[in-house]
């Protein structure tokens, strides 16, 4: 996706004690943004806040309606608490949600300074504040503090007012969004709208009137089957206590009841709903862009691999983008496939109330990861700490240095060993380097450290949460011989249950390619005592720091 053509249709949105969120300011760029972060993050709290500032609706109903202690924040609910606790009259958490538009013709009147930035901008603000119409019920309610449990949400009132300190109503916001959410998507057992629209486009008016014509005449020769006719005669027998009229079964042939609603939806002459849960999705996603994009500004898409192989995920991805390329759009996603083929210049990690973006990642490295788009780039993104290795062996015999050095996997303290293939190290470095990631890499010599190693990451020394990792000692070229140096043959020897006369006969085993990994399996599951070679053990050491 390309911003050449891209609008923005949002700049900002500020979120105050809601959910997740106790303060934050989120920026956005023109064209794709990309929302990143673990479980509980924020990511679909993000989407929903921009929905309920455009709308004044919570999952298709009024906010006011559906207001709960869960809507605030938990921080700010604890601290409400406590303070009723110790006697005090603490003033209700308010929730607020301010989004601010770009200007255009859509946002002009909306434009003022009716924000917690005091910014002359359009924007849309919402908030669930205590209402001063319910004054006395609330002190007989905080009179007794051990009934107040959680924030009392019913002694509240949502507003809804735009920038320039008007009230807001829904026919009067002119800036749209779609929220494409699959798992919140229904196709009906009939032809809903997304399947009117494939239709509409696939067929033109005279095949459209031979359609309805064609649905007509079934409705109309259904009760001349001889054994509808049998049924409704028997019908008509049964009931001449309850009614004069004739009592028959036909088909419904009201306006109500057009083809639209009575034809199923199939895949492969499978009803849609048989259909397997990715198909479905993918569908789903993609009818919904094909029936939103032209009337909305805003595209948002909750995690659009879910369910999806890896195939029928780029196939997805690619119409993502070929679609939405003049519309601004906010993806939520797990998967670092759809953030390497989108773009991982387009990421915004959510830690807490902060944000760090990639935006300025080199050029290089943003084609790099979108034309490999394999590599997991996520476990760096939402690690802790990273450990880059060369290969699985190298992984292997980290962990179990970890292992001894800790009594546990680095995986339990959020340290991830990643596996960068040798070559794309640098690559995830330039990633660590805009995300301030910690990070050690271990390279082996190759024979010349100053070469091959220390010139090769110089421009990375300069951060002090980068570490580079490797031997001095240039004949010991890769992971084997340094593991057989610090252990001596006689250790190797039994681990691997073989008996070597000589190193290099060792080393010669070690290192042969149908060997390298049983080898690192092998000493990674051994109860004997190693001791790792000193570049991994500095890595450790530093890491857990």
């Amino acid at each position: 996706m390309t911003d050449v053509e891209a609008t923005a249709v949002i700049s900002k949105i500020v979120v105050k004690n809601f959910r997740r969120f106790r303060d934050a300011t989120i920026e956005f760029t023109p064209g794709l943004n990309m929302l990143v972060g673990d479980n509980e993050a924020g990511k679909s709290t993000v989407l929903e806040a921009i929905n309920l500032a455009l709308t004044s609706r919570w999952q298709g109903k009024f906010l006011s309606a559906e207001l709960s202690p869960h809507f605030i924040n938990a921080d700010a609910t604890s601290e409400y608490l406590a303070a009723v606790v110790q006697g005090q009259n603490p003033t209700l958490p308010e929730l607020v949600i301010e989004l601010f538009l770009a200007e255009s013709a859509d946002t002009a009147a909306m434009k003022g300074t009716n924000n917690s930035l005091g910014e002359d901008v359009p924007g849309l603000r919402i908030t669930a504040s205590f209402d001063p119409d319910f004054a006395e019920e609330y002190a007989v309610f905080v009179a007794d503090p051990t009934q107040v449990k959680s924030v009392p949400t019913e002694f509240y009132r949502v507003d809804w007012y735009d920038f320039a300190h008007r009230s807001v109503n829904s026919r009067a916001v002119k800036v749209t969004a779609s929220i494409i959410d699959a798992s919140r998507i229904r196709l009906q057992s009939g032809a809903d709208f997304y399947l009117q629209r494939i239709i509409g486009d696939s067929l033109d008016a005279n095949q459209r009137a031979q359609l309805a014509r064609a649905y007509r005449s079934l409705q109309e020769t259904f009760a001349t089957d001889p054994a509808i006719s049998a049924i409704n005669t028997a019908l008509d027998a049964s009931q001449d206590s309850i009614t004069d009229k004739q009592l028959t079964m036909e088909i419904n042939a009201s306006q109500s009841n057009q083809w639209e609603s009575a034809l199923a939806p199939h895949l492969d002459r499978l009803p849609f709903h048989l259909s397997g849960s990715g198909e479905q999705n993918k569908l789903k996603i993609l009818l919904a862009l094909a029936r939103r994009v032209e009337d909305a500004h805003l595209i948002l898409v909750e995690e659009p691999e879910n369910h999806l192989s890896f195939s029928s995920l780029n196939q997805l991805i690619d119409k993502i983008s070929t679609k939405c390329q003049d519309r601004q759009v906010i993806i939520s996603t797990h998967s670092s496939y759809v953030i390497n083929k989108l773009g991982l210049e387009k990421l915004m990690l959510l830690s807490g109330d902060s944000i760090t973006r990639t935006s300025d990642l080199p050029s290089g490295t943003q084609d790099y990861f979108r034309k490999l788009s394999g590599y997991d780039t996520l476990r760096l993104v939402l690690s802790k700490a990273a450990i880059l290795v060369e290969g699985p062996s190298d992984e292997l015999i980290v962990q179990r240095a970890y292992r001894d050095k800790h009594g546990k996997s680095p995986i339990e303290d959020g340290i991830d060993v990643i596996n960068v293939r040798g070559l794309s190290a640098k690559r995830f470095l330039d990633l660590a380097v805009q995300l301030k990631r910690r990070v050690a890499v271990l390279n082996d010599n190759d024979g010349d450290h100053a070469k091959n190693v220390d010139s090769k990451y110089v421009d990375y020394q300069a951060h002090d949460f980068i570490s580079i990792h490797r031997s001095e000692d240039d004949t010991l070229r890769t992971l084997e011989p340094q593991l057989l140096s610090s252990n001596g043959r006689d250790l190797i020897n039994r681990v691997l249950g073989k008996s070597f006369a000589t190193d290099d006969e060792a080393v010669t085993f070690m290192i042969a390619s149908n060997n390298k990994t049983d080898v690192a399996l092998a000493l990674h599951d051994t109860p004997e005592t190693l001791t790792m070679p000193q570049y991994i053990q500095e890595a450790i050491d530093g890491i857990g720091q």
